[in-house]
C-alpha cells in the first residue's frame, strides 16, 4: 500500500486537470475542489499514522530500486507539512468562494491553486533532488499565474520582479544539481548523503552547498527577501494567504532537508553562514514591519521575520531545536494564512489599506477584531497559543548549543512582531469608528467561517501540543539522525 504515498501530489494534480475543463461551471469546480482537499488530507492522515507504525515509507516509481529510480519518501517531517499545507489550502479555498469574482474564478483560478498544492506536496515528499527542482517549478509556474490574477497594475509590476528572481534562482538550482551530479554521481538524497560522507565534504562540495544555500534562500526569503513584501501584498487576498503560508515554507523545508541530510559535515561554513543570514533577516524584517503603514506590507515583513526565526532551529541542530522548528513551521503556516486573510478582510470592509486610515473596527466587526488579537498573540509566542511551544523549544535548543546571540536576536524580533501587530490592532480596531451604520459593509459568512476555522486551529495547536508530540518528536529524530532516513531509503522495504 505504499502506492498511497503518491496521493498527496496526484490527487491535486488530477483535480487541477479536470477543473480546466469545467471553467464555465463555478459551482461544480467548488464542489470537486473541496472533495479533492478532503481526500488529500485524509491521505496525509493515513500516511502519518502508517509512519508511526512502520517507520519511514518509500515508493519506487517504475520498480527501479534506489539509488537509480525516482522515488517518494514519507517521513513525519514531510508528511506533517503535507497535511498542514492541504488543510490550509482547503480553508483558503473556502474564503475564495466568497471573495473571488466570478470572472476570475473562470480564469482557471482553481486549477492553478491545485497545481500549486501538487508542487508543494511533491516538494515535501520527493526523495530525489532533481525532482525537488521539478516540483519547485510546478509550484512556481502556478504562482506566476496566480500573482497576476486580476490584472491590476501593481500585480503586473510585482510579477515581473517575482518571476525574474525565481527564473534566476531556478537557473542556479540547475547549476548546483549539475555540479553535484558531476562530483558524486547520484541525485538520490539518501545516496547523496552516503557519497558525500564517503568522499568528504571538501572545498568543491562546500561551494556547491553554498549555491544550494543561495537558491533556497531566494525561495524562502532568507536575507534575499527584497522581492517578497511587494509580491505577497499585490495578489488577491486568498492568493496572498497561500503564498504567505506555503511558498516560503517549501524553501525552508529544502534547507532543513539538504543541510541535515547531505551537507552537514562543515557546519563551521554552512551553518555559520545560515546563522548570519538568519540574524540579518530578523533584523531587516523587524525594521520593515515598523517602517510601513500599509497592513499588507507589515504582514509580509512578519513572514520574513518568521523565516529567520525558524532557521535558528537548523543552525542549532539539537533535538529540542528541531522539535521547536517543526512545531513553529506548522504554527506559522496556519497563523500566517489567518493573518493575511484578516488583513485582506479589513481592506475589503473599509476600502483602506493604511492603519492610519482605519479606526474603531472592533465595534463594527468584533469577530475580526478579536481573531486578529488572538493571531497577534500566537505569532508573538504568547502562552498558551500555538507559537509559544515552538519558540520555547527553539530557545531551549539555542541555550543547549550556547548560541546566545541567536537566542537574543530571535526573542527581540518577537517583541518587534508583537509591537508591529499591536500597532495595527490599537490603531485600526480601537478608537472612534470610521464607519457609520449606513456605510457599514456586511461581513460575508463565507469570509467569517474560514478565518474562524484558522483561529480555532491556532488555539487548538496551542492548548493541545501533545496531539502532535509523537509526530514532531519522530520528525526531529529523523532530522537529527540522517542514518534513520538513509537506512529507510537504501535498505527499507518499498
Amino acid at each position: 500500500m505504499n502506492n498511497f504515498l503518491v496521493m498527496p501530489m496526484v490527487a491535486p494534480l488530477v483535480t487541477g486537470i479536470i477543473l480546466i475543463f469545467l471553467r464555465s461551471n463555478v459551482l461544480l469546480q467548488r464542489i470537486l475542489a473541496m472533495i479533492s482537499i478532503v481526500l488529500t488530507a485524509g491521505a496525509g492522515v493515513y500516511i502519518l499514522n502508517r509512519i508511526q507504525l512502520d517507520g519511514i515509507l518509500r515508493l519506487d516509481f517504475g520498480g527501479w530500486m534506489p539509488p537509480y529510480g525516482i522515488l517518494f519518501v514519507a517521513d513525519s517531517f514531510a508528511t506533517l507539512l503535507v497535511l498542514t499545507s492541504t488543510v490550509v489550502t482547503g480553508i483558503v479555498l473556502l474564503y475564495s468562494f466568497a471573495s473571488t469574482a466570478r470572472a476570475e474564478e473562470k480564469m482557471f483560478y482553481y486549477p492553478f491553486i491545485f497545481f500549486l498544492l501538487a508542487g508543494v506536496n511533491g516538494s515535501f515528499l520527493t526523495g530525489d533532488i532533481f525532482n525537488l527542482f521539478v516540483c519547485f517549478e510546478v509550484m512556481l509556474l502556478s504562482s506566476y499565474a496566480l500573482i497576476t490574477l486580476g490584472g491590476r497594475k501593481v500585480q503586473l509590476v510585482e510579477s515581473i520582479k517575482y518571476i525574474s528572481i525565481n527564473v534566476l534562482s531556478s537557473w542556479f538550482f540547475l547549476l548546483a544539481i549539475a555540479y553535484l551530479y558531476g562530483t558524486v554521481g547520484t541525485l538520490n538524497m539518501a545516496h547523496l548523503s552516503v557519497r558525500v560522507a564517503e568522499v568528504g565534504q571538501g572545498p568543491l562540495l562546500t561551494v556547491i552547498s553554498l549555491i544550494f544555500l543561495i537558491v533556497f534562500s531566494l525561495k524562502a526569503g532568507l536575507l534575499l527577501y527584497f522581492w517578497l513584501p511587494g509580491s505577497y501584498s499585490a495578489p488577491p487576498t486568498a492568493v496572498a494567504a497561500l503564498f504567505g503560508a506555503l511558498l516560503t515554507k517549501v524553501g525552508i523545508y529544502a534547507m532543513f532537508r539538504v543541510f541535515t541530510l547531505i551537507f552537514y559535515h562543515e557546519p563551521g561554513v554552512t551553518h555559520t553562514l545560515i546563522a548570519i543570514m538568519a540574524i540579518l533577516t530578523m533584523v531587516g524584517g523587524s525594521i520593515g514591519a515598523l517602517a510601513f503603514q500599509d497592513i499588507r506590507q507589515i504582514v509580509s515583513y512578519n513572514v520574513i521575520i518568521s523565516v529567520g526565526f525558524i532557521l535558528i532551529g537548523l543552525v542549532v541542530s539539537t533535538d529540542s531545536a528541531f522539535q521547536g522548528a517543526v512545531y513553529y513551521l506548522i504554527h506559522d503556516m496556519i497563523s500566517k494564512a489567518l493573518l493575511f486573510l484578516l488583513a485582506g478582510t479589513m481592506i475589503y470592509l473599509t476600502g483602506k489599506s493604511k492603519i492610519a486610515e482605519m479606526s474603531g473596527l472592533i465595534r463594527n466587526y468584533p469577530l475580526i477584531g478579536w481573531l486578529f488579537f488572538i493571531t497577534m498573540l500566537a505569532i508573538a509566542g504568547i502562552p498558551p497559543l500555538s507559537g509559544f511551544i515552538g519558540k520555547v523549544l527553539i530557545g531551549q535548543g539555542a541555550i543547549e548549543a550556547k548560541a546566545y546571540v541567536l537566542l537574543g536576536v530571535g526573542f527581540i524580533s518577537s517583541i518587534f512582531v508583537l509591537y508591529s501587530l499591536l500597532r495595527i490592532f490599537l490603531n485600526s480596531f480601537w478608537g472612534e469608528t470610521i464607519i457609520s451604520e449606513d456605510e457599514e459593509r456586511p461581513l460575508k459568512r463565507g469570509m467569517a467561517i474560514p478565518v474562524l476555522l484558522l483561529g480555532i486551529l491556532t488555539v487548538v495547536l496551542g492548548f493541545g501540543p501533545e496531539l502532535l508530540a509523537p509526530y514532531v518528536s519522530d520528525a526531529a529524530n529523523t532530522l537529527a539522525n540522517p542514518d534513520v532516513y538513509i537506512e529507510a531509503v537504501m535498505n527499507g522495504k518499498d
